[in-house]
């Protein structure tokens, strides 16, 4: 069983995570281009805020910019503690708040995304409340410490955050108990930009956004039919986890464990970007693919203690220029062989036992690869992380199974249990100048 830096979700009979992508419920049944129908049974909703969207929302010392948010002039100072180091420091700070947003449904989920820069003597905090569907609203509920870098601080999530109705796990407001009937029809988001006192280089905000879903509970899907990209496939790096065994075992016990800062890297890199010989000139040397090391510790999650933080992924991805990052969930191969026309590889969250998925020879609890493209008759093509050598990361996966294990909310494990599945997780990274797949019906990115 590989080892995996990716959390199996503690919240029973919920899937991992929501989808990114329409304002409104999304129907069933629905024709895409081309013919394909995609038919699935979970909501899902995405609302989001850049660029002019800034002004729908409450700003107390920050102001909107052509690059981003920033904080302009800060409405006073707090001394933040780090759990993780125990450094006490004072801080400059503003908020912006959004408008309190209509799910359009009864969610059982949330997770915030976001894109920004944080120089030097920077960071920002992003929280949530959400509104019940009995007009009672949650705790703020911290999402994510984040900064690009680790010198400031440790970029972290925040455990116990409960009230009677939900949780959040890491970087996921869930409901503890759907069958209860309270579910969430509303969510307000915060973010905090942090600066030096003593400077006024500040963070910059260039997105912001929550998703909602509510996913039914599935042991099985319907295989999609297809056919957009078959035959295609694209030319994405290699990069295997297995040969950074034992490297730096303080970002998540070393390299056998990173298949999410992996799978990353090689969607980074798929597009042109990479760290620099500056940014990996921590790394010994006489390791291979340094650029693998570099992208495990920056977004390694102090408290969670893995680098298979999803949102902290995505924003690592989108401090490279020109490139936006999204944790979303998509509903069945067929849509995401739109990704693949659309030159965009998309890397996936599945969990599987090693009789589930011919060819993998291991079976895990919570794992990342990279979908490439898809063979003349529909299987799929994927660059998996769990491979002894950089040349032996190409795979090709039968569809019907790999379709299975990365749609499926639940699974039975290898002791006869039952365990959590991720619904159709996805990483979408892209260039901003690359427009998004058309999928008629579909706005779920």
């Amino acid at each position: 069983m590989v080892k995996t830096s990716l959390r199996a979700t503690a919240v029973a009979g919920l899937a991992a995570l929501a989808l990114l992508g329409t304002t409104a419920p999304v129907s069933a049944g629905r024709p895409a281009t081309g013919g394909v129908t995609v038919t699935h049974d979970e909501q899902v909703t995405w609302q989001g805020w850049s660029g002019t969207g800034w002004s729908a929302g409450t700003g107390a010392g920050t102001t909107a910019t052509a690059a981003g948010l920033i904080l302009a002039t800060p409405v006073g100072t707090t001394v933040y503690r780090d759990p993780h180091t125990g450094t006490r420091r004072t801080w400059a700070y503003g908020t912006w708040t959004a408008p309190l947003t209509e799910v359009g449904f009864g969610a059982t989920e949330l997770v915030a995304s976001w894109n920004a820069d944080t120089p030097a003597g920077t960071w920002l905090q992003v929280e949530v409340q959400g509104t019940y569907t009995t007009g009672a609203r949650t705790p703020w509920y911290v999402l994510g410490r984040w900064a690009s870098g680790d010198a400031d601080i440790k970029r972290t999530s925040v455990d116990k955050q409960t009230d009677k109705t939900s949780s959040v796990w890491t970087d996921t407001l869930a409901i503890d108990n759907p069958a209860a009937g309270t579910l969430l029809r509303a969510h307000q988001l915060r973010v905090t930009l942090y600066r030096d006192p003593a400077s006024t280089v500040s963070p910059v905000l260039r997105s912001v956004g929550a998703m909602s879903s509510n996913v039914p509970d599935r042991f099985t899907v319907t295989p999609s039919t297809g056919g957009t990209a078959w035959g295609t496939e694209l030319a994405v790096p290699r990069y295997s986890q297995e040969i950074h065994a034992g490297q730096y075992p303080e970002y998540d016990g070393g390299g056998e464990a990173w298949c999410s800062p992996t799978s990353t890297e090689m969607l980074v890199e798929y597009w042109g970007r990479k760290p620099s010989p500056a940014d990996t000139s921590w790394v010994n040397p006489a390791y291979a693919d340094p650029t693998v090391d570099h992208a495990a510790r920056m977004t390694y999650d102090h408290q969670y203690q893995g680098a298979g933080n999803w949102p902290f992924n995505t924003a690592y991805a989108a401090t490279f220029p020109g490139l936006e990052g999204k944790v979303t969930r998509l509903h069945s191969l067929a849509e995401l062989e739109y990704f693949i026309a659309a030159g965009i590889p998309v890397a996936t969250s599945v969990s599987f036992l090693a009789s589930e998925l011919d060819g993998a020879g291991y079976g895990t609890s919570g794992h990342l690869m990279t979908v490439i493209g898809f063979t003349a008759t529909g299987d799929v093509i994927a660059n998996d992380p769990a491979s002894p050598t950089d040349a032996a990361v190409r795979h090709v996966y039968k569809r019907d199974q790999f379709e299975q294990i990365w749609q499926r909310t639940r699974r039975t494990t290898a002791s006869g249990g039952t365990g959590s599945g991720s619904g159709g997780i996805v990483y979408l990274i892209k260039p901003t100048t690359v427009a998004w797949p058309a999928v008629a019906g579909s706005t779920n990115w």
